[in-house]
């Protein structure tokens, strides 16, 4: 794994100042266990966004392209590699099309049974790949010598399950493979830094877990050196450009010489909070997050193995997803609790800005009949 965390200085707080922090940074008005969805802005998100509008409203833009930039660098420490490697966008299914378009014609990609949309259908969409779908458990396992690359979400939309990282990572390793990983439900909370150094491709939305607005997204490729793991620039525009400025008009004649090669339009008024929401994750540091998260999901678990119900096992997840609780999701929040129905399962997330009562509410009010 590439060491890019020297000289980086923000500490995680102690529990104290954890929840000082979020406090200082967010405040739901209902009971929010749908962070798998979107997740909250923090304030200072919020304001940024606020003050950029007002400075186009008047006629004096603040430069949002240096938000870019920052995010970018943030959300590269936040995976563990270099800032050259990461391009910012909007939306994981462009990148899974950029994946899909570096592969020969009948080469075989193995994906999970019934992952997300935006990381499996580019590959369909092709209509000349081998795309094969085998049971999450079973994905690692099911790399062969012909396995030209590995699709596949890092935790599970539906159901919050988690990808056997080490065993696919060494089953790539093996076969000769490629992993691209799809980290939508992961960043923020897993550890992904100590799973990247295997992992050719990485995209992730911002919107969920990492707290951020909509339309912004984050690619990871191999290092230029690696010729980017042979992704085109297919939609390179002239932010592409090694001099975006001098690139506005006809062909770019120089592509950016890192991933920002794969850099989208951006929509700044987003990135303008992104930049923040992402400081306020890397203030209260992915392993306390993640401490806070699964104490809260475990002990919703617990509370629903009382009431008598079997969530999806999903070990080590902030998700929590229960079959056949799907129909009580808008009861739920007609009283004010927030969560997803997902094909007829309630699925409850827990992330940094819940609390132990709200465990408990979600608990009272499933225990009412």
């Amino acid at each position: 794994m590439e060491n890019t965390g020297q000289g980086h200085d923000k500490s995680v707080p102690r529990p104290e100042g954890f929840t000082a922090l979020v406090r200082s940074e967010f405040a739901p008005r209902t009971t929010y266990l749908n962070s798998a969805s979107t997740g909250l802005l923090p304030a200072r998100a919020v304001s940024a966004m606020h003050r950029a509008a007002l400075s186009v409203a008047a006629g004096r833009p603040e430069d949002m392209f240096a938000d870019v930039e920052a995010a970018r660098a943030s959300f590269a420490r936040l995976v563990g590699v270099a800032p050259e490697r990461v391009a910012a966008g909007a939306s994981v299914a462009v990148y899974s099309a950029l994946v899909a378009a570096s592969l020969p014609a009948g080469a075989e990609v193995l994906t999970a049974e019934g992952d997300f949309s935006s990381t499996v259908n580019p590959f369909h969409i092709r209509g000349d790949l081998k795309v094969r779908a085998v049971p999450l458990e079973r994905i690692a396992d099911s790399v062969r010598p012909g396995t030209a690359l590995v699709a596949v979400s890092a935790v599970q939309s539906a159901d919050g399950r988690i990808v056997d990282l080490p065993a696919l990572r060494a089953a790539v390793r093996t076969h000769g493979a490629r992993l691209y990983l799809d980290a939508s439900q992961g960043t923020g909370w897993l550890d992904l830094a100590a799973h990247i150094a295997d992992v050719d491709y990485l995209a992730s939305v911002a919107f969920k877990w990492l707290t951020c607005p909509r339309g912004v997204a984050f690619f990871v490729v191999p290092a230029e050196g690696e010729d980017f793991g042979g992704v085109p620039p297919l939609f390179a525009g002239w932010v592409a450009g090694e001099r975006p400025w001098d690139s506005c008009y006809g062909p770019v004649t120089e592509l950016a010489r890192s991933a920002r090669r794969f850099d989208e339009s951006p929509s700044l008024f987003a990135y303008a909070g992104a930049r923040h929401s992402l400081d306020v994750i890397e203030e209260l540091g992915v392993a306390a997050i993640r401490a806070h998260d699964l104490a809260l999901a475990d002990r919703f678990r617990a509370g629903l193995a009382e009431l008598g119900h079997e969530p999806v096992p999903a070990p080590g997840s902030p998700i929590v997803s229960v079959p056949g609780l799907g129909v009580r999701q808008r009861e739920l929040s007609a009283s004010g609790i927030e969560a997803s129905d997902r094909e007829g399962n309630l699925r409850a997330a827990f992330h940094l800005y819940n609390t132990e009562a709200d465990v408990r509410r979600a608990l009272d009010a499933l225990r009412t009949a």
